[in-house]
C-alpha cells in the first residue's frame, strides 16, 4: 500500500516528463551545482537536462516501489523512494511561496502526507524483519573486542614479567659463559691462524694452474676446429671433384638419355654437397665441445 502512491507518481511522471520539469525547475535550479559536480565525477559528457531527470525520477520510484510492493529488497527499495521524495516535495508542494489561502492550504497538507510518507519510508527502511540491526551488532562487537582486549593486555603483562625474570637469569648465565668461552675462541683462533694462511696460498696455486690448464685447453680446441674445418672443406672438394668425373663419365656412356645422365649428375653433385655440410657441421660442433669444455675448466 505505501508502494502504490510512488508506482502511480512515478508513471505520471513518465507520461509527461514536461510538465513535472517546468513544476520542478525551481528546485532543479537550486540542484544544479550539485548534479554538475555528479557530473563531472561521472563518465558522462554533460549534465542531463531537466526532463531526463525527471524520467530518471520517475523510474526510480516505479522501480524501487514495485520491489517494496513485492517485498523484494524492502531496506533498499524504501531508502530509494525516502532519497525521490525529498527533491519531488520541495519542487512541488512549495506552500511557503503561495499567497492565495487556500491554494497555501492545499499545498501544506501535501507537504505534511509527504513528510508523513517519508516517515513510513524511514521506518521500512530501518526494519530489519526481527533479526538485529548493524548498529547493535557493531555496539557487541565493540563490547566483546573491548573485554578481549583487557583480557588479552591482562595476559601480555603477566607474560611480560615472567619473560623479563627468565631474561634477567639467562643473561647472568650467559655472561659466565660468555667470558670462559671467549679465552676458548681466543686460543682456537691463534692457532687456526697459520693453517688459514697456508690454506689459502694453497688455493690460489691451485686457482693460478687451473687458468693456465684452461688456457691450454681452449688453444688447443680452437686449433682442433681449424683442422677439422680444413679437413671437411678438402673433403668436400674432393667429393665435388669425384661426382664431376663421374657426371662426365655418366654423360659419355648414355647416349639416348641426355636428361636423365644431367639430372643423376646434379643429383649426386648435390649429395656430394650436403655430405661436405655434414661434415663441416660436425667439426663446428666438436669445436664448441672443446670451447666448452675450456670455458668450464676457466671457471
Amino acid at each position: 500500500m505505501l508502494a502504490a502512491l510512488f508506482i502511480q507518481g512515478g508513471i505520471n511522471a513518465l507520461r509527461d516528463p514536461e510538465t513535472h520539469a517546468q513544476v520542478a525547475k525551481p528546485m532543479l535550479d537550486v540542484m544544479a551545482p550539485a548534479v554538475d559536480k555528479v557530473t563531472d565525477v561521472a563518465p558522462i559528457d554533460r549534465r542531463p537536462d531537466d526532463v531526463l531527470l525527471v524520467k530518471i525520477d520517475g523510474g526510480v520510484k516505479v522501480v524501487a516501489g514495485t520491489m517494496l510492493a513485492f517485498g523484494k529488497f524492502p531496506r533498499l527499495a524504501a531508502t530509494a523512494l525516502a532519497a525521490t521524495l525529498v527533491p519531488t516535495t520541495l519542487a512541488g508542494h512549495r506552500f511557503w511561496e503561495e499567497t492565495d489561502p487556500d491554494r497555501k492550504q492545499e499545498q501544506q497538507t501535501h507537504f505534511l502526507k509527504n513528510v508523513g510518507l517519508l516517515g513510513g519510508l524511514l521506518i521500512a527502511a530501518a526494519d530489519t524483519g526481527g533479526k538485529p540491526s548493524l548498529g547493535w551488532r557493531g555496539r557487541r562487537a565493540a563490547r566483546l573486542a573491548a573485554a578481549q582486549a583487557g583480557a588479552v593486555t591482562g595476559a601480555a603483562a603477566d607474560v611480560t614479567g615472567r619473560v623479563t625474570g627468565a631474561v634477567h637469569e639467562a643473561g647472568g648465565r650467559l655472561s659466565g659463559s660468555a667470558r670462559g668461552a671467549g679465552g676458548t675462541v681466543t686460543g682456537l683462533a691463534a692457532g687456526l691462524a697459520p693453517v688459514v694462511s697456508s690454506s689459502r696460498a694453497e688455493l690460489e696455486q691451485r686457482a693460478a694452474e687451473l687458468g693456465r690448464r684452461a688456457a691450454k685447453a681452449r688453444r688447443r680446441a680452437e686449433k682442433r676446429s681449424a683442422q677439422l674445418q680444413k679437413r671437411a672443406a678438402k673433403r668436400g672438394a674432393q667429393l665435388r671433384k669425384r661426382t664431376a668425373k663421374r657426371s662426365a663419365r655418366l654423360q659419355e656412356r648414355l647416349h639416348r638419355g641426355p636428361g636423365l645422365a644431367s639430372r643423376i649428375g646434379h643429383d649426386v653433385a648435390a649429395r656430394a654437397t650436403a655430405v661436405g655440410h655434414e661434415v663441416a657441421h660436425q667439426a663446428s660442433g666438436l669445436a664448441k665441445d672443446a670451447r666448452k669444455r675450456a670455458q668450464t675448466l676457466t671457471h
